[in-house]
Formats: structure tokens, C-alpha cells, sequence
């Protein structure tokens, strides 16, 4: 049954969440640059700019070239559906003009499907069909097999590498047998820094649509077969 749907999935094109209501759901474009996502058809305050998804950021951020931080910003996703959110002020270094944060969902969903380029804004929260489904607590984090050993990974879209495992040597790089969701990726090149958790980020993430649901606390992961490994 599972090899019929998936072989379904790669001819038509369909995806996990095909059976949603469309009133229930809103779709953002993204484009990609430099491994990071950015909502090409969102604006802030009715301006458009540079602004990129940040899956584990708390809080959204926006540069203050761009504007004040605070309270009675709107991000618009679209003519029809607007959402306020209240950011910090960040210099960004040129990157962007703003993340958008987990706040700006408050208890709802978002998938990320990396081959259509769309962010999608689910109301009603995950639609878990043939996805392999995590909890957190805090950032968004999946569970990630390095060397044969589980460790907790951030699911960080505003990272845009492959692999940031905790090291006391900060700034080098390796190589490590990496496994998500039950699809092994053989010898991946990660990065060590000094962190306390592991980032999994765009260069690894893009192998696969994901759904995050804030309030639930799950992250759905689904091995997209349009995507190669």
C-alpha cells in the first residue's frame, strides 16, 4: 500500500496534506538564495523586501534599516490573509531585512515544500499522512542518526548548511554517516562549532517536505521523492 502511494506520489505530484480544505490553507511563494528561504510574496507593513523564514527563530527579527521593532506589524501572506506580529530589532549584516519566527504562526502549522517553493500555512494544524512525526520542546527538532547514534537536531531553515554537530573545537568541518527519517544519506560534510544542540539545516532539509506545527510541538518529515538525494 505504502509503495503504491509513494509511486502515486512521484507520477501525479501529489503531496501528504492533498486532502486539506483550500479555505483551511495559505500559500507563500519562496525563492532560494544562498540556501535560505525567502517569502518572495510576503510583505511587511504593505513593503515589499528581503525576508527569509526562520523555522527555530522564537522571535521574528526584523534589521532596523527596515523598520522599528515592536508591537503593530503586519506581515501579509497574500491580499487576503494578514498576520501581526511584534519583532526585535537585529542587524541582519546584509542577509535580510527580516526573519519571520515561529511567533508570527502563534499555534499553527507551516510546510515547506522545497520543490513547488511554497510556504504553506496550515489553520487546522499537521495532516501527518506519510510523514514520520516528532515532538519538541522549544525549536523545532527532529531526531537525526550520526554514526549510528540518534541525536537531536534543530530544524533550522534560516541555516543554511547541512549539519552543525556540538564540538569543543569550534569552526572545523568532517565528514559523518547520517540517517533522517529512515533515509540514509551515506557520508554527509558537517560542520562543528561550540553549540549545545545540533542544527540540521537547508542543504539536508530540502531532501524532504516538512510540516511544522507549533502548536501541537511536532514536526512532520516526509522523503520527498521529486527531490533526489
Amino acid at each position: 500500500m505504502l509503495l503504491a502511494a509513494l509511486l502515486a506520489v512521484s507520477c501525479g505530484g501529489v503531496v501528504p496534506w492533498r486532502n486539506e480544505p483550500v479555505g483551511d490553507e495559505v500559500n507563500v511563494s519562496f525563492t532560494i538564495e544562498n540556501n535560505l528561504l525567502f517569502l518572495s510574496s510576503a510583505t511587511i507593513d504593505g513593503r515589499p523586501g528581503r525576508f527569509f523564514f526562520g523555522s527555530a527563530e522564537l522571535r521574528s527579527v526584523v534589521d532596523p534599516r527596515f523598520g522599528a521593532a515592536g508591537g503593530g506589524h503586519v506581515l501579509a501572506l497574500n491580499e487576503r490573509e494578514s498576520l501581526r506580529f511584534a519583532p526585535v530589532s537585529l542587524d541582519l549584516g546584509g542577509t535580510g531585512d527580516a526573519i519571520v519566527g515561529a511567533d508570527v504562526w502563534g499555534y499553527k502549522a507551516v510546510t515547506i515544500d522545497y520543490h513547488a517553493g511554497l510556504l504553506t500555512y496550515q489553520k487546522s494544524g499537521i495532516h501527518p499522512e506519510l510523514m514520520t512525526l516528532y515532538s519538541f520542546a522549544g525549536e523545532p527538532s527532529v531526531l537525526v542518526n550520526v554514526n549510528g547514534r540518534d541525536v537531536s537536531a534543530v530544524v533550522d531553515t534560516s541555516l543554511p548548511d547541512t549539519l552543525i554537530l556540538p564540538s569543543a573545537s569550534p569552526g572545523g568541518r568532517g565528514s559523518a554517516r547520517v540517517a533522517i527519517a529512515g533515509s540514509d544519506f551515506g557520508n554527509v560534510d558537517v560542520r562543528f562549532a561550540t553549540t549545545p544542540r545540533a542544527r540540521i539545516g537547508n542543504r539536508l532539509l530540502s531532501r524532504f517536505l516538512i510540516t511544522i506545527d507549533y502548536g501541537k510541538h511536532q514536526v512532520g518529515l516526509w522523503r520527498d521523492p521529486r527531490i533526489p538525494l
